[in-house]
Parts: C-alpha cells; sequence; structure tokens
C-alpha cells in the first residue's frame, strides 16, 4: 500500500510539472524590431503628485457607496478568495472579492495606477447586503465594475510579452517585488481594449488585475524548492508583521541587484539592474504622505495599520535611491 500511494504521488508529480512549473524569460520582440508601444503598460504620470489615491482610476462617480444594497447573479468559486458577481441597482455588474485579498488588492491597484501603469477600477466596502443569494451580508469586500467601454481580450504572462526588455517592465517587477506581491500568474494578468469613441480605433492596456497576494512575505518549502508549482502558497496575504519584517535589497554588486526575496520567480526577477530599483524608486518618491494615507484609507485600513504599512514601504524606497549614481 505504502508503495502504491508513492507511485500515485510520483505520477500526480509528472502529470502536474508541465502545467506548474515556471516558465523561462522570453521576449517576444525580437532584436532590431521596431520599439514597442510601451504605452500599452504603462503612461508616464505627470501628474502623479496631484492624482486621487482614493478614489484612483474609477473616480468618485463610479464609486459605490457603503451599505449599498446589490443583487445575487452568481457564485464565484475560482482563485484564492471567495467571491461573486453582482449587480446595482443601476444594471451595472460587479466582481466581488471577499476575505484578506480585498483589501491588498485596491491598496496596491491604488499604487501602481499612481505612478503611471494601467489599472481598471477597484472599491473596497466594509459594509453591504445581498438580495437573492446565499447569504445577505457576506462583509468586507472588494468591488469590480464591469466597465462599458473596456473588454477583456485575453491575458498576458509575465515571462513572455512585448515589454520584457524596456524599463517600465523592469520597474514593474522592482515595485511588485518592493510590495511583495508573488502570484504572478498568467490569468491574473489581463489584456483589455479600450473603445475611446467613433471613428477612433480602440486601443490595448496590460493591467496587473488580480494583486491580493500582496503586503505580506515572500517564502516557499524548503521542501518543494525543486519543483516550482505555481498553486502552491509562496508566501502570506495582508500580513502587517510578515511585511514589516521582510528586507527589500540583500545587496548590489555593480548593476546586479540581489533582493530578499525567496520564491519561484528568480529567473525574471534576475532581470532587474540597479537602474531599474532606481527608476521605481524615484517614482513612488513623488507620491506625497497625503496620498499614501488615502491608498491605505481606501482599503479600509485602520490609521496605525496605514501609518506602518507606509513606513516600511517609504523605507524601501529610500534604499533603492540610495543606489541612484552620480548619473542621476
Amino acid at each position: 500500500m505504502t508503495w502504491m500511494k508513492s507511485s500515485a504521488v510520483a505520477w500526480l508529480v509528472v502529470a502536474l510539472l508541465p502545467a506548474a512549473c515556471v516558465g523561462r524569460v522570453a521576449p517576444t520582440v525580437p532584436a532590431g524590431a521596431p520599439s514597442v508601444d510601451v504605452a500599452q503598460l504603462w503612461e508616464d504620470p505627470a501628474d502623479l503628485e496631484t492624482r486621487d489615491l482614493f478614489y484612483g482610476p474609477g473616480e468618485e462617480a463610479r464609486a459605490p457607496a457603503a451599505g449599498s444594497t446589490f443583487t445575487f447573479v452568481k457564485t464565484d468559486a475560482g482563485g484564492y478568495s471567495p467571491g461573486y458577481d453582482v449587480r446595482s441597482a443601476d444594471g451595472t455588474e460587479w466582481s466581488v472579492k471577499l476575505g484578506s485579498e480585498a483589501q491588498t488588492e485596491v491598496a496596491v491597484s491604488r499604487i501602481l495606477w499612481a505612478v503611471g501603469f494601467h489599472q481598471v477600477p477597484t472599491y473596497y466596502l466594509a459594509t453591504w447586503t445581498m438580495t437573492e443569494g446565499p447569504e445577505g451580508a457576506p462583509g468586507p469586500a472588494r468591488f469590480r465594475p464591469e466597465v462599458p467601454n473596456r473588454k477583456v481580450v485575453g491575458d498576458w504572462s509575465w515571462y513572455e510579452n512585448d515589454f520584457l526588455q524596456t524599463q517600465p517592465f523592469k520597474g514593474l517587477v522592482v515595485i511588485n517585488v518592493l510590495l511583495n506581491n508573488w502570484d504572478w500568474k498568467t490569468s491574473n494578468n489581463r489584456i483589455y481594449e479600450v473603445e475611446r469613441g467613433e471613428d477612433i480605433p480602440p486601443v490595448r492596456e496590460f493591467v496587473v488585475r488580480d494583486l491580493g497576494a500582496s503586503l505580506g512575505k515572500t517564502s516557499y518549502p524548503k521542501l518543494l524548492a525543486w519543483l516550482p508549482m505555481r498553486g502552491l502558497g509562496q508566501g502570506s496575504r495582508n500580513a502587517l508583521e510578515d511585511f514589516e519584517k521582510q528586507g527589500f535589497i540583500k545587496r548590489v554588486d555593480g548593476d546586479t541587484v540581489e533582493f530578499f526575496y525567496r520564491g519561484i520567480h528568480h529567473s525574471l526577477i534576475e532581470t532587474v539592474d540597479r537602474a531599474d530599483v532606481v527608476w521605481a524608486a524615484k517614482l513612488l518618491s513623488r507620491l506625497s504622505d497625503e496620498q499614501w494615507d488615502a491608498a491605505f484609507r481606501a482599503a479600509g485600513y485602520a490609521e496605525e495599520q496605514s501609518r506602518r504599512y507606509v513606513a516600511k514601504i517609504n523605507s524601501k524606497v529610500a534604499e533603492g535611491l540610495k543606489h541612484a549614481g552620480p548619473e542621476a
């Protein structure tokens, strides 16, 4: 019986390997090709210092009011966190995420949007009710609306995309490391087609959308280090003490940067150099204390939690800025 169980486990491992292992970094733009349209991923945030991080990319007009009532549409059983699809009184469809990831997704989405990366509207409601569903008061949740002029047309991989060799993409990697977002599945990244009006061609936006596995720590079971499976936990979520304990930059040797990162994405992280760290740190350093506070208030964090998170983030930003050379 023991032999049979071992064999079954071995066959399961073999079956999972092709789908579970991390791929290699593979640029999709050949050398010498015309430059990519990096605006599909990132746009220079000239107004960064005045961006409203409480309402974010969705603006105040689209935000649902605390205590609102929504109608149940269906249960969303996919992913780590439970959730629902619901409809508001005005007919808007909303994706709802419950649990610990609801706060982190809203806060991290605000931060990425603030520094120029495309994001979709998200809101945090501490109180709300649902009719015609399995529960009347599901609890605090992240709400993401369906926006009429935006539609999902695909997903995109961290390892194979047009932007791999651009500084904004590498800066995006740095910011995700800084915020300890470790769940880098292709299925978490969406390509949106955005309609801009009659006789104007639509544009595409590449979005890192499901950001809940952030603001904790990165880790990986040593026993499974030889089998880097994306489906297994690589850290904690929304865990303030974990976030405070983990460092950011372990060492810098010339242009090579080694992070305090434990996870399965080393081959991607190793493409980042000192200049990319400085680029990301400079963007984040332009945010004011009021903007940081707004991002965490929007996600329902208590004042003391927000203060501690922001203090740790700012210390990491200072680490990055420390490595700016004389050319900066």
